[in-house]
């Protein structure tokens, strides 16, 4: 998701993962999962096939952690300030956990265009030697949406072609 935020002067951006459910809508999902499993799994102990119950735990187990890695993971947050001297970029999970300030005049923000029109660009700050990974959490909407901001305020964006699959055999 793309959203504006406060800011005097410039541009301020907030760049986040779409999340579908809260941590809570998450934990009624894996609630609803847990009481299916053990019912299920109940009644295949009491006809015999105990078995069963270890590999019901394992799967809970291991949605539980698919859950919680999700969760992590669309906890992060980039901030994207442009103003008239500089990039800076800001990234985190709860926190701030690394910052890029770049100049505006020489840094350039550098899409990769795909080769299907599903895939989304991939975003980069470039600077010299830095290339700095900008919304790669981004879907194709949320990314062209970012683009089109990032255009109306006068920044360039060095679209770049797809690579081609010369030498590559069918």
């Amino acid at each position: 998701m793309v959203e504006h935020l406060e800011c005097e002067k410039g541009l301020r951006l907030l760049l986040t993962p779409n999340q579908s459910l809260s941590w809570r809508g998450n934990v009624q999902v894996w609630l609803a999962l847990f009481t299916v499993s053990l019912v299920i799994a109940t009644g295949m102990a009491l006809a015999g096939a105990w078995v069963v119950m270890p590999f019901a735990g394992l799967e809970l187990i291991a949605v539980a952690a698919g859950i919680y890695y999700t969760a992590q993971a669309c906890q992060t947050r980039e901030i994207l300030s442009v103003d008239t001297d500089c990039f800076t970029l800001e990234k985190g999970r709860r926190v701030k956990q690394a910052e890029w300030t770049l100049p505006r005049r020489y840094a350039r923000i550098r899409a990769n265009m795909p080769r299907h029109p599903f895939t989304p660009p991939k975003l980069f700050l470039t600077y010299r030697e830095q290339i700095i990974p900008l919304g790669a959490f981004l879907n194709v909407e949320d990314t062209q949406i970012l683009l089109r901001i990032l255009e109306g305020k006068g920044v360039d964006i060095d679209r770049r072609a797809p690579e081609s699959n010369i030498g590559f055999w069918y």
